[in-house]
């Protein structure tokens, strides 16, 4: 939601005279000439009086006027040659004032050099035109100011618009405060501003004043009568939207958010007056870490590159970020028809799906996945297709060994048959000491991509993060469902924590990994501190206005109370990015894979399965890459 519902019109964007000068027209900019053409003759006539003391009969009277017609003169061409009269700067800004100042300083030259020249003939002081710059200087600067000053006060929203506080009287708050006050079509007039810097405690911003801290909100709010609040932050930490969001409980404010800094400057459309409601993402969500775009163009940038799982919801936003990087070919595999449209729609505005950048294939099918990569030969693979739902594969555990450990041996086989340079694997915190089937199944696929490491001496690596949020299947859609219907939301237990990331912040981390991680190595992301489920079901109730249930169901099969980013006997080092941790696992021999062990024995992978023996061969890349027993 915008200043005018969403997106600002030509009329918001630069057609008044504050906000721009590129559309004046021709009579607005000559009648500001005229007024800086009589500055300079109002300017003239004081030196002069000040000159001669108040003694006007000494004045040479044709000799002042020859003067003044010189300085009339100066200014229309000095102001034509910078453009000052072309509407090439915003009226009334710094960018003018600086340039009315080296207009002024040029014009006051030609004068002193005209009164030394002409001295005989005119008869005027040659003091004049050092005297008469100030003056100029500051009515040339006034009629600009008075002008200002009368536009803003046309343009000030209407009636109808709300009363809106603004938390941040910094660079945002100061341009968002602007653009309110120049629109009459704003829905938002604004009362006050909010900021904790005891500095601007008396600042005024376009006559808004700061009216108090954060800590002040209720007060503020009760004074002026506001009913919404933005928060004038490009990258706002979840935990300061939770404390505005607290302090305004009950309170009947509308809280609203600006879209990220990176959507503003990009090419999504998203500009500063783009609000929107705050989410729930907003509230446990988090900024996204910062990659270093030169390493990944270096390993991506005009590569021939594979997603597996490309029509889900990690893969899908892979690509898409992929595609940045220019890489020479971007190969979409997934076995979902429907996911793989969406994400090509995405891409490229069209899901006629004949192209030959998606592929419909299913990572169990190990010939099937070895003939594409022979045909397709990739160089860079991302490996996200998997089976995620913790309760389901505890019933089905068959079907996560079947996916989630010989689907990724068949792609690491394959991978390693072309002679893939980088790999990236992507798994789950619950691989950390796991209880679950899920868990246990994806600790094994980063053990057998270590030791596909190992073998190939190639960059093949493992990503390991917590809870997507909005991601399909996750806890926030379901608690959304829950909450449409009328209720109960279903929450295990009062004390279970887990760790969240947003969609773009995971696949970051998975692109940054193929740059920086060492081959074996499992890399993790800093995630902060793990979140109470029971506080984001609360919270959401509150932001959806119902009185809605929560029922406690208990953990269930394979569920931890609280999950761990880095499992015992891990290491925790961090030595390329600060937001990124390295460990490393214990591969494991594809050789001493056993589906029956592995479910009657319990240890999903651990125990003799951690031994590689050194008499078992490495996989032959050979055709026969059927599953192993």
């Amino acid at each position: 939601m915008g200043l005018n519902e969403g997106r600002a019109s030509p009329r918001t964007s630069g057609s008044t005279a504050v906000a721009s000068s590129g559309d004046k027209p021709a009579i607005w900019l000559w009648s500001q000439y005229l007024l800086d053409a009589a500055a300079w003759i109002v300017a003239i006539l004081l030196a002069l009086i000040l000159r001669y003391e108040l003694l006007v009969k000494e004045i040479n009277v044709p000799g002042i006027a020859v003067f003044c017609a010189v300085a009339v003169v100066s200014q229309l061409v000095v102001g034509l040659s910078f453009a000052l009269y072309r509407g090439r700067y915003s009226f009334g800004s710094f960018h003018e004032a600086k340039l009315l100042v080296i207009v002024a300083v040029l014009v006051a030259v030609i004068l002193v050099l005209v009164s030394v020249a002409f001295f005989t003939v005119i008869e005027v002081p040659r003091s004049i035109g050092v005297i008469a710059f100030p003056f100029a200087c500051m009515f040339l600067a006034a009629t600009r100011y008075l002008k200002r000053m009368y536009v803003e006060s046309k343009a000030k929203p209407g009636e109808d618009a709300q009363r809106t506080l603004i938390y941040g009287a910094g660079f945002l708050g100061n341009s968002l405060v602007g653009r309110m006050m120049q629109d009459p079509g704003s829905p938002y007039f604004p009362v006050g501003l909010i900021d904790d810097d005891p500095a601007k405690k008396h600042l005024r911003l376009s006559t808004v004043p700061v009216l108090g801290r954060v800590d002040d909100l209720r007060d503020i709010v009760a004074r002026t009568q506001a009913s919404v609040l933005v928060i004038a932050f490009s990258e706002v930490e979840a935990a300061q939207v939770r404390r505005v969001s607290d302090l305004v409980a009950g309170l009947g404010i509308r809280v609203l958010v600006l879209p990220p800094l990176r959507d503003m400057l990009g090419a999504a459309g998203a500009g500063i007056a783009d609000f929107r409601e705050v989410a729930v993402e907003d509230l446990i969500g988090r900024r996204p870490v910062d990659i270093h775009p030169d390493e990944v163009a270096g390993y991506v940038a005009g590569k021939r590159v594979l997603v597996t799982g490309a029509g889900g919801s990690i893969g899908s936003e892979l690509c898409r970020q992929l595609a940045t990087f220019a890489p020479s070919e971007l190969i979409m595999l997934d076995r979902d028809e429907t996911g793989l449209q969406s994400t090509q729609i995405s891409l490229t505005g069209r899901g006629l799906l004949t192209g030959r950048d998606t592929v419909l294939a299913d990572i169990r099918d190990a010939d099937a996945l070895l003939d594409i990569f022979e045909d397709r030969r990739p160089e860079v693979v991302f490996h996200a297709a998997a089976l995620k739902h913790v309760s389901l594969l505890e019933q089905y555990p068959e079907e996560a060994w079947k996916t989630n450990v010989q689907g990724s041996l068949n792609v690491l086989r394959a991978a390693a048959a072309v002679g893939v340079t980088h790999f990236v694997n992507i798994s789950t915190d619950k691989a950390a000491d796991p209880t679950s089937v899920l868990g246990h199944s994806k600790r094994v696929a980063e053990k057998l991509t270590s030791w596909h490491a190992e073998a190939t001496g190639r960059r093949y690596v493992s990503v390991r993060f917590g809870n997507v949020i909005g991601s399909r299947g996750s806890m926030l859609p379901l608690f959304t469902e829950q909450i449409r219907n009328g209720g109960p939301i279903t929450v295990t237990d009062p004390e279970v924590t887990r760790f969240f990331m947003t969609i773009p912040e995971a696949c970051q981390l998975v692109v940054q990994a193929g740059a920086i991680g060492s081959g074996g190595e499992v890399l993790i992301l800093d995630m902060g501190e793990a979140v109470k489920i029971l506080d984001v079901a609360q919270r959401m109730i509150a932001m959806s206005g119902k009185d809605i249930d929560i029922v406690f169901t208990g953990l269930r099969p394979g569920e931890k109370m609280h999950e761990d980013l880095i499992g015992v006997g891990e290491n925790d080092s961090r030595p390329l990015h600060p937001k990124i941790s390295h460990t490393s696992v214990a591969p494991l021999h594809p050789g001493k894979l056993n589906l029956q062990r592995w479910k009657t024995e319990g240890g999903f992978g651990r125990g003799q399965l951690d031994v590689l023996p050194d008499d078992v061969a490495a996989p032959s890349t050979a055709r026969t890459v059927g599953p192993a027993t």
